[in-house]
């Protein structure tokens, strides 16, 4: 059994599709409509809710934080101990909520289709933000789309509901929900079972590794971005699941003399701190890792499981030399992460064998770290070619290089010969085009929808030259750039 809150309403269940979504949960078990699909790949954000959960400060204090999420890519059994709040909730004794006022006020909707998930990004803003930030609006919008009423009356919402803003009812009743939270707490291995399909929510690592040797075919279920696409877009059946969202040990970041380890299970939008704070690079990529929802629900070690070769974190993590610890029962082994991609799709894990955690090496002073992120927008969108660049210069003389690509190949890859033309040499204009030059024997990129053989290379090249560019003349630096 599974058990949360639906606003304030105590929901148990059990018998429920593992396969059912949040999205259709909403419209077809308790009709709450108001949550549209638009797309049902976590694109457009007409899907959007807000979750509620319970976290302790660093002073101690319980306090609920609220995130926007997809809907459509949210399976119900990550709710397990949670509170959910759509669109309907927000209207209390008839009043609408001031959000919604500040929509109808700016006239920030027309069709009205769009409109539902956009009050639901504002509402979780409101709840985030305490005084108007034209930056935090355009994040916290940047993940739904609008096609009729144009965004300056909803950034004119934005500023007004949290310019200002005045509690509301969750305020009053937040003592309540967090009593009523910390009262359905799990305490043991939840699960959803429809007969032929279940899911199974551990609490532990211990459990995880348990269950996994069981259960060695069960998909395993982080922020669910990418796995969710299977059901509402390819519409495939996924008999087994084993959420791992609820394994507090793999949700946690630890900061050491030397290195950052980050649980897998840790959603990308929490990792943004500790990464940024040490490479500044890896936090403006996060701020374009596709929309604040996905960032909010997809995690770290989903984003190198899924071993897509144009996930954004992989080309950044292996110029920096990070390693990933795989746990398999009660063994565990750590592996640079440069070893764990193989070919496309396939990884050096084995079977039963999960990513626990990733170690990310403290940044040093020597250290010239930057990342790199080619797309046709600036928001929201996947790489054509992602590139990350550590050197090491000593006396002008270059002593160590790990330049690492996404997009390039079929897997997230380092360019070992354009390495070996840096390493030794001095840093100058030449030795960076033999350097280019040589980027060709590393990739034989594809050709797709977003860029071709051609235009890839040629990008790969010039990033390198705008990163030597950059480091000679910093006053110029733009950092994580678009290209269209």
């Amino acid at each position: 059994m599974i058990q949360f809150l639906l606003n304030q309403e105590l929901r148990s269940e059990h018998a429920l599709d593992p396969n059912l979504t949040v999205l259709n949960y909403l419209r077809e078990h308790v009709g709450k409509s108001g949550t549209k699909e638009g797309c049902a790949s976590g694109d457009c954000g007409a899907c959007t809710v807000v979750v509620g959960e319970l976290q302790t400060d660093d002073a101690g204090r319980e306090h609920i934080r609220y995130r926007s999420l997809n809907s459509c890519l949210t399976f119900v059994s990550s709710l397990h101990g949670k509170q959910l709040i759509s669109v309907e909730d927000l209207k209390h004794k008839g009043e609408l909520h001031s959000v919604q006022k500040a929509m109808v006020e700016c006239h920030g909707s027309q069709c009205g289709f769009c409109t539902p998930g956009f009050v639901m990004s504002l509402f979780a803003l409101q709840k985030n933000s305490d005084a108007p930030d034209h930056a935090k609006a355009h994040e916290a919008l940047a993940g739904n789309l609008c096609r009729c009423t144009g965004y300056r009356p909803i950034l004119a919402a934005a500023e007004q509901s949290c310019c200002g803003k005045q509690p509301d009812q969750f305020d009053a009743r937040e003592a309540d929900t967090i009593a009523r939270l910390k009262a359905i707490a799990p305490t043991d291995i939840g699960e959803l079972n429809s007969g032929d399909k279940r899911c199974l929510v551990p609490l532990t690592v211990a459990d995880l590794a348990d269950l996994y040797d069981a259960y060695p075919q069960a998909r395993l279920l982080a922020g669910g971005t990418d796995l969710a696409l299977e059901v509402t877009q390819f519409h495939r059946t996924l008999p087994v699941m084993i959420y791992v969202g609820n394994v507090a040990e793999m949700k946690r970041i630890e900061t050491f003399e030397d290195r950052v380890e980050i649980g897998a299970a840790t959603a990308l939008s929490d990792c943004y701190e500790a990464l940024n704070a040490e490479y500044p690079d890896f936090g403006e990529l996060l701020h374009r890792f596709a929309s604040l929802q996905i960032r909010n629900q997809g995690t770290l070690g989903g984003n190198i499981g899924n071993a897509s070769p144009i996930g954004d974190s992989p080309p950044l993590l292996i110029a920096l030399g990070a390693q990933v610890v795989l746990c398999k029962g009660e063994t565990r082994r750590t592996l640079n992460l440069e070893d764990y991609f193989i070919d496309y799709k396939v990884t050096a894990r084995q079977e039963s064998e999960f990513i626990e955690k990733i170690i990310v090496p403290r940044a040093s002073a020597e250290q010239l770290f930057r990342a790199y992120k080619v797309s046709k927008r600036l928001d929201d969108d996947i790489s054509a070619v992602c590139a990350a660049f550590n050197l090491r210069v000593e006396n002008g003389v270059i002593t160590d290089a790990r330049m690492a690509f996404g997009g390039m190949a079929a897997i997230p890859k380092r360019a070992a010969h354009c390495e070996a033309a840096l390493i030794g040499a001095p840093f100058n204009n030449a030795v960076v085009e033999r350097a280019c030059a040589a980027l060709a024997q590393d990739f034989t990129p594809l050709s797709d929808f977003r860029a071709s053989k051609e235009y890839r290379l040629l990008s790969a090249q010039n990033l390198l030259r705008k990163y030597f560019i950059e480091l000679q003349t910093p006053h110029i630096e733009t950092r994580v750039t678009a290209y269209v």
